[in-house]
């Protein structure tokens, strides 16, 4: 009956589910049959009115180890046995050692997670025993048995085997198996730390190989881009001179036409963007007036030479209309081209006039473009020189003056004050030009002006570089067409 009361006591749940196992390992050893029944019924019957948030720990549930191995080391064997039939119930790998010595033999050949040692002990007691196992095998996890006069002993232990807990004689089970899982549950964990340490350590150095390969290869294609880059541009550059080169051609083309035309739309052109750079315009802009300067007379193609060839105040009514025809007509000749619509757009007005009374459209202020107003004053002025545009032909100064004199009407005032800037500018600059034979070339020099031959055509445009090869292609034209040409060239500063 006391055995039935004890059984019954220690199945309360204030004691947890380990005591519970391991009272059910007792009644089934116990020599009472029907006792041994009724405490089972107890067990069970107590077992399931337990609540499930209670907080005892399940000592039962697997650990990070996989069947850890314990080894149990005393001089008595009741007390391996007593250990043995309480660990092995929970899947533990069991070893034990009657000694010290038997203990380190069996530790050379298992591996062994935690050794609990008695303290006293023949020969070898459990303090020197631990201290030989910390330093043969630091990870084992090493428990202390002593008894309460054994204080001085476990201190030694505990300084020289670094053991991670000592249990005091009779121990308690329950104690002694939360002990026992708890060690095994940090050293779980201890190991767990050292492999992510490890995985972190080898993922930390292939992210240095990583990045170390990654800044060589971003290196390399951004050299390789560089490279690319600067194929482009120069590429974009040679197509940018090439266009303008077929500009001018296709410009000069017209121009073979009437012999007071030659030059005249280069010379527009040139002009017109000095003007539009002094008036602060974009490079953009600036490069769309002088398009518009080097093809403001296309319109005139499909006129009769002798229209091309009379001024504009010599002609009558009729011929007039034909001619005023001309800006609309280039407008609609290059819409198509996408690269030469906001040129085609000043052509179509550069004949309009500031006080309104210019043509096609009569615009008058600033509802003509600004490129269109620029390219009237640069037009004019030429034309004023060759005689296209009045009954006789202007120097240079007289048709300075006319410009100021229009400024207000036929010209944009801001225009006119640009202008003006410009030839004070070109006077100043006037002595760093010289004009010079073919015979006088040599290599590297500039020109300064296009080089046209006598019948208008461009040969070569303003700041062309000669080299030896192009001096001698000149003179060999020279002696073919039998006519010697004068070049400009700049005079180093």
């Amino acid at each position: 009956m006391q055995l039935q009361l004890n059984c019954f006591a220690l199945s309360k749940p204030k004691f947890g589910n380990f005591y519970i196992e391991s009272i059910r390992i007792f009644c089934s050893a116990c020599r009472f049959p029907v006792l041994a029944a009724k405490c089972k019924m107890m067990l069970t019957l107590e077992h399931a009115s337990m609540n499930e948030s209670d907080q005892f720990p399940d000592i039962s549930a697997p650990t990070a180890i996989a069947q850890p191995a314990l080894l149990f080391v005393d001089d008595e064997e009741n007390i391996l046995n007593s250990l043995r039939r309480l660990f092995r119930p929970l899947g533990y790998k069991i070893l034990t050692a009657g000694s010290g010595a038997e203990a380190l033999v069996l530790l050379e050949h298992e591996s062994v997670d935690l050794v609990i040692s008695d303290m006293r002990m023949p020969q070898m007691d459990g303090a020197q025993l631990l201290e030989q196992v910390r330093a043969k095998w630091p990870d084992t996890l090493r428990i202390l048995l002593t008894g309460y006069a054994d204080i001085g002993s476990t201190i030694a232990a505990i300084n020289k085997g670094e053991i991670y807990r000592y249990i005091a004689k009779p121990w308690e089970d329950n104690d002694i198996l939360l002990v026992v899982r708890h060690a095994l549950e940090r050293k779980g964990l201890e190991l767990e730390k050292r492999r992510l340490e490890l995985l972190t350590h080898r993922q930390n150095e292939e992210l240095k190989d990583l990045n170390a390969s990654l800044e060589t290869k971003v290196q390399d294609r951004t050299a390789e881009l560089r490279q690319t880059m600067s194929f482009l541009e120069q590429a974009h550059s040679e197509l940018k001179k090439s266009f303008i080169t077929s500009v001018r051609i296709f410009s000069n083309l017209f121009e073979l036409r009437a012999g007071r035309l030659a030059g005249h739309s280069r010379r527009v052109a040139d002009l017109a963007r000095s003007l539009a750079q002094q008036m602060g315009m974009s490079e953009a802009e600036t490069q769309d007036v002088m398009f518009a300067g080097l093809l403001h007379d296309i319109g005139k193609i499909g006129l009769p030479d002798e229209l091309l060839e009379k001024p504009f105040a010599s002609l009558n009514s009729e011929e007039r209309a034909q001619v005023m025809k001309h800006p609309l007509t280039g407008q609609v000749a290059l819409m198509s081209l996408d690269r030469l619509k906001a040129a085609a757009e000043l052509i179509g007005s550069h004949h309009e006039r500031f006080d309104g009374l210019g043509y096609p459209n009569a615009l008058s202020g600033f509802n003509v473009p600004l490129g269109a107003r620029i390219l009237a004053v640069a037009n004019e002025y030429d034309a004023l020189q060759n005689g296209t545009l009045l009954n006789q032909r202007l120097s240079a100064s007289k048709a300075h003056e006319f410009i100021v004199k229009g400024s207000g009407q036929r010209y944009d005032p801001a225009v006119v004050d640009a202008f003006n800037k410009i030839l004070g500018v070109a006077e100043q600059r006037a002595e760093q030009v010289q004009e010079i034979r073919t015979i006088q070339l040599k290599s590297g020099m500039v020109l300064a002006r296009d080089l046209t031959a006598p019948n208008g055509m461009l040969l070569l445009s303003r700041d062309h570089v000669l080299d030896a090869s192009m001096i001698t292609k000149l003179r060999q034209f020279e002696h073919h067409e039998g006519h010697e040409l004068a070049l400009w060239i700049k005079l180093e500063a």
